[in-house]
């Protein structure tokens, strides 16, 4: 089966590590968090902006590799409160209108980059 590294070209640079692989018809996606294009975050301090961003993220990386946010059979959810997840319940359901994919939160102590409040991570499937 072939692989794929996705590059996109509207999300942040990484650093050591890819963004995306696609295998087949599964895109596994690295945890994506809220940061800009130039790698700056956004909302520090603020959930709400920081999901946005995240899922803004996450559908560009999806759109690269011939995907979308519809195509998602699994999701974890890292978050540093268990009260920011449930800030953030709206945004899902705007992403979200038939059926949430199968999901897994978990509440950390931090998360990698400082300030960094939540960080969302997903497999895809496309037919």
């Amino acid at each position: 089966m072939p692989k794929e590294v996705i590059i996109p070209k509207n999300v942040h640079r990484t650093r050591g590590y890819s963004h995306a692989y696609k295998c087949g018809n599964t895109i596994y996606v690295a945890g994506q968090i809220g940061w800009d294009e130039k790698g700056k975050l956004v909302g520090e301090g603020d959930v709400v902006a920081q999901t946005e961003r995240a899922y803004e993220n996450l559908k560009r990386v999806l759109e690269a590799a011939g995907a979308s946010i519809s195509d998602i059979v699994m999701m974890r959810i890292y978050t540093v409160d268990l009260e920011c997840f449930n800030k953030t319940a709206e945004i899902r359901r705007q992403y979200f209108d038939k059926h949430f994919p199968a999901t897994t939160l978990i509440v950390v102590e931090g998360l990698d980059e400082p300030g960094t409040l939540i960080e969302v991570e997903a497999i895809a499937v496309v037919d």
